[in-house]
């Protein structure tokens, strides 16, 4: 599939990401994956935590509370 002119910048975003994932882990590229899926399973968890029902200002309620609801 040719690369066009409109994904050129993304590419180049996404090597220059890559690049300096693999620099900030010494040059080793298995360690700099390991690292970004450590990353991204903190980032799904909080996602996770932010969409789940009953958070609320940074504390979750409990369901027994239905005064706390009202």
């Amino acid at each position: 599939m040719p690369v066009s002119a409109s994904s050129q910048p993304d590419s180049d975003h996404l090597e220059a990401a890559a690049d300096q994932a693999i620099e900030a882990c010494g040059g080793d590229a298995r360690e700099a994956v390991k690292a970004l899926i450590v990353a991204n399973e903190f980032l799904e968890r909080r996602l996770e935590e932010l969409a789940s029902p009953g958070y609320a200002r940074g504390r979750v309620l409990p369901r027994d509370r239905k005064d706390w609801y009202d």
